[in-house]
């Protein structure tokens, strides 16, 4: 432990070599020893201090500010550094990681042209095009890559995350994360790609874990503290949660989404819950999201449910019974069938009628169009929402666009860990492709 900290306050500070290899040892240091990021602090800071700083030492201090997610300070001493290979190179990244993902790949370029490794520009270039919304580009670079590299960690997660992007085989992807993880395990790209699929997939241990792996490697992924933090405020770790977003803040005190978050998880660390309450209401939600299709119906009661836009047992518990004799071709027969189906799951027909809105209409969707219709029954997947969004949508037990649209703002503003922010986002999304939300 002692040489190793000696070595890399040694490679931040002394005149000898540096370059990839070194580079490489400062970030095994720190992502295997939390003690070593504290001496890399601080060999930083005792290197600010150098009266004389040389081209050569801005290049050392550049690296090390980009490594630490210092980012601002990165760019101005990496673009007063020497010029050479190294420093355009690492200002590229600096400059992806602030998401100016064009100059990213003009410095990728520049930094080959300087000398620097050739495979490793090009995947840079390919993950700005791929960032920067040409995935289809992205995919053509990686494809005219060969050989060794073919094998590397870096090469395996840019191929995975742009398959993932051009919306390929997810288990094509999962293959590549995982080969990915396996060349090297302190890669923080294929440990947040995986991580990613597993939250999407509702694995919330699997991608707590990962995650949390990825949250050890530097330089670290905002992405990576961001949703890590939500999964801890999932599992009612508030301080853990609030951890996260501090380290956000603490290279980028700006931050708005860190920032908010921030706040809800200290407010939310502040209230107390009825724990066997929540229980209750859970067990009772999932009951209320049982989709009526999961039941024996009559064609005729299911035709007559369909176009009424009830989907779950839970809008038949807010739908009083002549409501539903209203509805054409609907009769006793049926409202008999529809009540032995609730009785089933110990619900009522209307109980929780008087939770609804005054506002809010029964819809009838039997004049959509087809494309109307195809539309409707999209999955909410397709708006590729952020994990706070998505996990807001399982909670609710919304499926498809159909039935998100038939929300309130206020709606999903009930829904734990879900804020303005997330609405906003919602909202944009449903803009998009032509929707909004109920009373929008």
């Amino acid at each position: 432990m002692e040489s190793d900290g000696i070595d890399l306050r040694s490679i931040v500070l002394s005149n000898s070599s540096f370059g990839p290899n070194e580079i490489d040892h400062i970030v095994t240091a720190i992502s295997e020893e939390q003690m070593s990021l504290s001496l890399l602090r601080d060999s930083v800071q005792e290197l600010e201090t150098t009266e004389e700083r040389t081209p050569a030492t801005s290049v050392r201090l550049g690296v090390c500010y980009y490594l630490l997610g210092i980012h601002n300070q990165a760019e101005r001493t990496l673009r007063n550094a020497d010029g050479g290979a190294l420093a355009l190179f690492f200002l590229a990244k600096t400059l992806f990681a602030k998401e100016q993902y064009t100059d990213a790949q003009d410095q990728f370029n520049a930094a080959k042209g300087a000398g620097y490794d050739a495979d490793l520009c090009a995947l840079g270039v390919a993950e700005a095009e791929r960032c920067g919304g040409d995935s289809d580009k992205a995919l053509t670079i990686l494809d005219e890559l060969f050989g060794p590299v073919e094998q590397t960690a870096e090469y395996l997660y840019q191929r995975g995350a742009t398959v993932a992007a051009i919306g390929g085989n997810p288990e094509e992807v999962v293959r590549l994360y995982e080969r990915a993880v396996d060349a090297d395990g302190l890669h923080i790209g294929a440990l947040f790609g995986l991580a990613l699929e597993h939250d999407r997939r509702g694995n919330d241990f699997e991608a707590l874990d990962l995650y949390g792996r990825a949250s050890g490697c530097y330089p670290t992924s905002i992405g990576v503290l961001l949703n890590l933090g939500i999964l801890y405020e999932d599992q009612e770790m508030y301080d853990r949660a609030q951890g996260c977003y501090q380290r956000v803040l603490e290279a980028n005190p700006a931050h708005p989404r860190a920032r908010l978050f921030l706040k809800d998880a200290v407010a939310s660390g502040d209230m107390l819950y009825d724990e066997e309450a929540q229980k209750r209401q859970d067990r009772l939600s999932q009951v209320l999201n049982v989709p009526v299709t999961d039941f024996e119906l009559s064609v005729r009661s299911r035709n007559c449910l369909e176009k009424m836009g009830i989907r779950t047992l839970g809008d038949l518990t807010r739908v009083p019974e002549q409501t539903l004799l209203q509805s054409k071709n609907f009769g006793e027969t049926s409202l008999v069938e529809i009540r032995e189906m609730l009785q089933s799951k110990g619900l009522e027909l209307g109980q929780f009628a008087s939770d609804k809105a005054e506002t809010e209409v029964t819809y009838d969707y039997g004049d959509l169009s087809p494309d109307e219709q195809a539309l409707l029954d999209r999955p909410i997947s397709d708006l590729n929402l952020s994990v706070r969004a998505r996990k807001c949508m399982v909670r609710l037990g919304l499926n498809t666009l159909g039935e998100l649209i038939r929300k309130t703002g206020d709606d999903m503003l009930e829904c734990k860990n879900f804020g303005v922010t997330s609405l906003n986002e919602v909202r944009e999304k449903l803009t998009q492709i032509g929707l909004k939300l109920r009373g929008d």
